[in-house]
Formats: C-alpha cells, structure tokens, sequence
C-alpha cells in the first residue's frame, strides 16, 4: 500500500465515544461542574480536581486553593440527577448515594512558579512572562478539513452516534435506554479521504424487560440512520448493536469510574499523539489543558487557512516556565508550504505561554462542564474561544 497524506491508500480507521452517562463521563462532569462553581465565585482560584465512582458511591478528592465555598454534595447529586442517575434500580441515585471528599491545598512550591516565573524574575519581561506553566508536559492539537468541525469522520459520527443517544433517551423515542452507552465507528479511507463506513457499534445500556430485537431495530433506525449520511452506508456495512445481546448493568455499577480516563474521546480519537495529561477538573494554569486547547486553536486556523489538509500541533511546556520548550507540527505531507515556514507563521501569530493562552480565551470563567461529554474540540454547537477561525485571513496572507 502507498503512503498518500500520511494515510495508507486504502485504510479501515475507527474512533470511539461514550455517552455523558459512562461511569469516567460522569466523573468528567462532575470535576468539571465543581471547577465551574469555584471559578464563579473566585476566577483566580488553583483547582485540581479528581472524581471516582462506584456502585452507590462518589468521592472527590484533589487539590484546591480557593477563596469560594462550594457545596460538593450538591454538585454531585445535581451532576448525576442531569445526567439521569436518579433510580436506584440503576446502580446509583442521586438522591441517596454516598458522598466522601478528601481535598487539599495547592502544594505552594507549585503556586510560586505559576505565579512568578524563573523568566520573570529580577528581569524587565512582559507580564506574559511573569506567570508559568503549572506543570511540565507536551500537549497536541490536531485538525482535519475532512469534516465541517475540522474533525477526524469516525470521532465526529461517534460522538453524534452518543449525543443521538442521549437525546431520544431524555426525549421519551426510546423510553426503555438508561444512561450508560458506547458508539464506535470505523470509516475505509482511499487516497486519504473517507469512502464509506465499514462497521458501526453501538452499546445501549437499557431496562431488563426489552426485547433485542426491538431495541437492534429502535437504535438502528432512530439513532444510526438519523446521524449518518447515507451514502456513507452500503450493503457491505456491518451494524454492531449490543453486540453480546444484553446491557442491563451499567453506570458505576457495570465499572468503576475516573476522571481523566477518556482523553481519547476527548481529543482527537486516535488520530494523533496524544500528550498524556487529561481535562476535566483542572483550572486554565495547568497547561495540560489550557495549552491543549491552544494547540487546536492553532492547527484548526491553519487547516481553515488552507495552509496545509491536516495539521498536528505539539506544544511542551516545563514547570514555572513561561514560554514553551517546544514547537513541533507534523502536516502529514499536505503542506502547501514547508512545515518548517507553517512553524515560522505559528510564532509569529500565536501566543501559548499560558497567560497569554488564558486572557486571550478568556478561560477563568464556568465553561468547562459543558466541555465534559461528546469532546472538547469540534463543537460547533457551543460557543468555545478555541474553535474560533479568527486568524484565517491573515494565516492566508502567506499563500500569496
């Protein structure tokens, strides 16, 4: 097989989602619902925060410096109430399952870098410069002009897949769903660009007393064929519906849950690296997550600028450092310049050290629960200052 855009010319390439009620989604959602409610009250507060589940049970824990009082039991019985865990029969309720907290302080030998970094000191540097990176690490950002959202297909249709899901749950369509659910797509590739679906899975958590071969027939007319494009569908298409015929047990009872146990969903669906660190529950100074959102910001305006087909943008960053160690792209041979011009224009109109990242976007402020289910990029139906294509005009300056 050729090489064409770094994708074989003939390739089956999956990604996965899960629903916001997946036992890690819930986790993801409720550190992020804390974070919002915390930087409502105190928009410069230091907050890491993580969540674990099982059945009948949540404990938070995690290190937070705050000026704000918060109800943690009350976010979490909220968090799990939206999401639809409020029935026993389901392995955990809102209304009555335990609540155990353990959280601490910020160690201060972290706080004194973020607040004054090893540039800023005793130096005349910008006060972009005075504030560093809460911690060590490399971030990615990836971007494709395969789809609208500049998203890899298999992502995009899963999570559509998952958010259909939800959507004729809560709807009353198909009455007899529980929260928990899984899609995963896999799309054939040729010459780089999607052909056809080859294989769609969907698992369905659901009430006992439902006939499988309503519910194969239920997902596949009101959740499949309502998401996918059907001339993406041929006769050749293979549907996985509750593949093992049964999907009763579910939620934190059917797994355990983590916070930050999901960044592939979260990102960019195996597309590309990945740095390691997750999201959900940590304030905009860890650049795991601030830096990782600057880094699509980057690779979707210079895909939408027609700069290159598909971008992937690594930024890394070192604790109490203000600007990156780092700036690598990869354009997987579809650059219309050299990948060594496209990191010339990157510096020249980007800003990521992480003061730079969090005044631009304006990231101290609740947007980040919202964020927490069907991935943070590509959200087309949510406002985020990451997914903004406002350097694309002058990103095009350098074609002519």
């Amino acid at each position: 097989m050729q090489i064409y855009g770094g994708i074989m010319s003939k390739v089956l390439l999956t990604s996965e989602s899960v629903t916001e009620g997946h036992p890690d989604k819930i986790c993801d959602q409720i550190s992020d619902a804390i974070l919002d409610e915390i930087l409502k009250q105190d928009k410069d507060a230091r907050v890491a925060c993580e969540t674990c589940s099982s059945t009948g049970m949540v404990m938070v824990m995690g290190e937070i410096t705050t000026s704000a009082y918060v109800d943690i039991r009350n976010i979490v019985r909220k968090t799990l109430d939206e999401i639809g865990y409020n029935n026993a029969d389901y392995g955990i309720d809102s209304k009555t399952c335990a609540i155990l907290t353990s959280l601490e302080e910020q160690s201060a030998d972290i706080a004194q870098g973020v607040d004054e970094s090893e540039e800023y000191r005793g130096s005349s540097a910008d006060e972009y410069d005075r504030f560093g990176a809460g911690d060590q690490g490399m971030v990615f950002g990836y971007a494709t002009n395969e789809t609208d959202e500049y998203m890899p297909l298999p992502l995009q249709l899963s999570h559509n897949l998952c958010r259909r899901l939800a959507d004729v749950r809560k709807n009353g369509t198909l009455n007899y769903l529980r929260p928990d659910g899984k899609a995963q797509v896999t799309v054939e590739y040729e010459d780089g660009k999607a052909k056809r679906i080859d294989a769609i899975v969907v698992s369905a958590q659901h009430d006992p007393d439902v006939d499988y071969q309503r519910l194969y027939k239920d997902i596949k007319e009101e959740v499949i064929f309502k998401v996918v494009n059907k001339d993406l569908l041929d006769e050749n298409t293979k549907y996985y519906i509750n593949p093992t015929g049964k999907f009763v047990i579910g939620g934190p009872m059917g797994d355990a849950g983590l916070t930050g146990r999901k960044i592939i969903v979260d990102t960019y669906g195996g597309f590309c690296n990945h740095g390691g660190g997750a999201f959900s529950g940590k304030d905009p100074t860890k650049t795991d997550r601030s830096g990782a959102y600057m880094a699509r910001y980057v690779a979707k305006n210079v895909v939408a600028a027609g700069l290159c087909d598909r971008c992937e943008v690594s930024y890394s960053y070192a604790i109490g450092i203000a600007r990156p160690i780092s700036l690598t792209i990869n354009t997987y041979g579809t650059g219309k310049v050299s990948d060594e011009k496209i990191v010339e224009i990157i510096k020249e109109n980007f800003d990521a050290r992480p003061k730079a990242i969090i005044d631009n976007f304006d990231l101290k402020r609740p947007i980040y629960r919202q964020t927490a289910s069907y991935g943070h990029f590509g959200r087309n139906d949510l406002d985020l200052p990451w997914e903004k294509l406002d350097k694309v005009e002058k990103l095009k300056t350098y074609l002519k």
